[in-house]
């Protein structure tokens, strides 16, 4: 029995009037939202914005001691300032600025400490732009080593030998079963001090802030991973493992060449949801004195006084990553599909 319109292709009028549906609702909620910024009462001033992306000015070269000026030497795109010290012990102080700087002294000229020698042109990204940057640094770093410590432990999940798998599934409930913020102050706080001061007793290098901010993003976003790559490799039918190995490859190479191939194109997107959510978790590294874009934002909030500009500029920058991310995952969906 035929059941009438299941099949039917709809008309072309259809399309057009839910296509308008969703325009309208669009500039509804466009309206209601400009609205709303209308009736609060704030100063909005939105060209107060771009410095935060792109900083332009002049910074101060300023004297260390007392002294007096005994060089202006050119040296090609750069000029040379030397000002020797008032009193006896007092060091030479050597500066290298551009030629373009605005220089405030002569040659025998006296300067005090503190005062200014010569103002130099800069232009270098702003807070926004630098934090943006360490946020994808961070996030790309942690997707990585997550991607490694996921499919790791998915494997052992999966595994027959009790050490892998008990290892496995206690790593997961601890990890999914505390809040984040709080595995990021235990990075930071008790294994990051412990760490700091081992390494120093060996005379090593400290690890900065964002090596321990990247370890707990990886290490939390792993436990995740691990339980979306076993529930990839269990969708796929056991008669493939069965198959493959009849035909004599080992169970490595059956996981590698099989399994795992046709599971990829399942877990992707779940994959896609996981990391999208990293890049919005990474706004805790500020915490743990890390500079990322929420970070910069309150600092940026407290400099311009204008926090529902930079809120709303801070808010479009996260969608701006998030759905980067999500195009790519969709590319990567289509590839794994024509093949």
């Amino acid at each position: 029995m035929a059941y009438p319109g299941l099949d039917r292709p709809r008309p072309r009028s259809y399309y057009l009037f839910y296509k308008g549906v969703f325009f309208v609702a669009l500039m509804g909620a466009a309206a209601f939202l400009m609205l709303a910024m209308n009736s609060v009462e704030h100063n909005w001033n939105w060209s107060r914005i771009p410095k935060y992306f792109w900083a332009t000015g002049e910074s101060d070269v300023r004297s260390d001691y007392d002294g007096t000026v005994a060089a202006l030497e050119p040296r090609g795109d750069r000029l040379r300032i030397v000002v020797n010290g008032a009193e006896r012990n007092d060091p030479q102080q050597e500066f290298m600025i551009s030629a373009a700087s605005t220089v405030l002294v002569q040659q025998g000229t006296s300067v005090y400490q503190g005062d200014v020698l010569a103002r130099t042109p800069y232009s270098k990204p702003g807070i926004l732009l630098q934090a943006l940057w360490v946020t994808l640094e961070v996030s790309v770093a942690a997707i990585a080593i997550g991607i490694v410590i996921g499919l790791g432990t998915g494997l052992c999940r999966l595994s027959d030998n009790p050490a892998l798998r008990w290892g496995a599934i206690t790593y997961i409930e601890i990890i999914r079963g505390s809040p984040l913020l709080v595995q990021i102050y235990i990075w930071y706080f008790v294994i990051g001090m412990l760490v700091d001061n081992t390494l120093k007793k060996f005379s090593f290098e400290a690890i900065p802030p964002m090596g321990y901010g990247i370890l707990a993003l990886a290490i939390f976003t792993g436990a995740y991973v691990a339980e979306i790559v076993r529930a990839g490799i269990q969708s796929v039918s056991r008669g493939q493992m069965e198959a493959a190995r009849s035909l004599g490859l080992t169970h490595a190479q059956a996981m590698r060449k099989v399994i795992l191939p046709q599971a990829f194109r399942r877990i992707m997107p779940p994959l896609a949801g996981q990391f999208i959510s990293l890049i919005k978790d990474s706004s805790l590294l500020g915490v743990m004195a890390v500079r990322e874009l929420t970070k910069a934002t309150r600092e940026a909030v407290t400099s311009s006084m204008q926090s529902l500009e930079m809120w709303f500029v801070c808010a479009l920058l996260y969608l701006l990553l998030t759905f980067t991310l999500s195009l790519f995952v969709q590319y990567l969906e289509r590839r794994a599909v024509r093949r």
